[in-house]
């Protein structure tokens, strides 16, 4: 069985954490399932991967990169070539080594959260939150990687601020529905590093 250890499902949404993968793997294609783990943190989601690949387990790692990843790790057109664990490693707030055994294949990061996914499908968006949602809030004319977190929420407040069904946008409330709901393929062709995570997961599940 490989598990996937998603960061996220912290204070008590660990269920609709792990529904909200589930239903966006599936949409992508992934029809052998991973056993989706909601470690909660972002450390905690480490943590737990190093444990099982320790136990010698099957893992894999999704977590949030947090900031930009720098040229020096995502080199070449090949993304199975890409260095995260160099990029974790070097980032100053995180300075985690890779645990032994563990592949960079099997490492994958949200860029710059998973929030940012979310801006790739304005579509889906516009239709959960409905009446008052506007669009043109939004950060235009940037790959989606390149919109600072903090940016991404502030947009997506300031966008659902004004609408007539629903609350503004709240990490805890509206963000794993809506993952549930996005469309991945926009998500993949507008973000190169959740391409490579739905590539690689294919690729594992295949061969599991």
């Amino acid at each position: 069985m490989v598990k996937l250890f998603v960061e996220g499902g912290g204070g008590g949404l660990e269920k609709e954490c792990r529904e909200g993968f589930r239903k966006f793997i599936t949409t992508a294609g992934i029809k052998n399932q991973p056993r989706i783990v909601a470690s909660g943190s972002r450390s905690k989601a480490f943590d737990d991967y190093r444990i099982a690949i320790d136990n010698g387990e099957e893992a894999l790692l999704l977590i949030d990169s947090e900031a930009p990843v720098a040229d020096q790790h995502q080199q070449g057109a090949d993304a199975d070539q890409w260095k995260p664990w160099a990029y974790l490693r070097n980032r100053q707030d995180d300075a985690w080594e890779q645990p032994a055994g563990a592949s960079d294949t099997d490492c994958h990061l949200m860029v710059q959260c998973m929030e940012n996914w979310f801006l790739a499908d304005s579509t889906t968006l516009e239709k959960f939150f409905g009446q008052g949602f506007k669009k043109d809030k939004l950060p235009a004319y940037r790959p989606i990687e390149q919109v600072a977190k903090n940016e991404v929420h502030s947009a997506l407040a300031d966008a659902t601020q004004g609408c007539k069904t629903k609350a503004p946008y709240g990490k805890s409330e509206h963000s794993f529905k809506l993952l549930a709901i996005v469309d991945p393929d926009r998500i993949t062709a507008a973000s190169p590093w959740a391409k490579r995570f739905v590539d690689a997961l294919k690729k594992k599940m295949d061969s599991s």
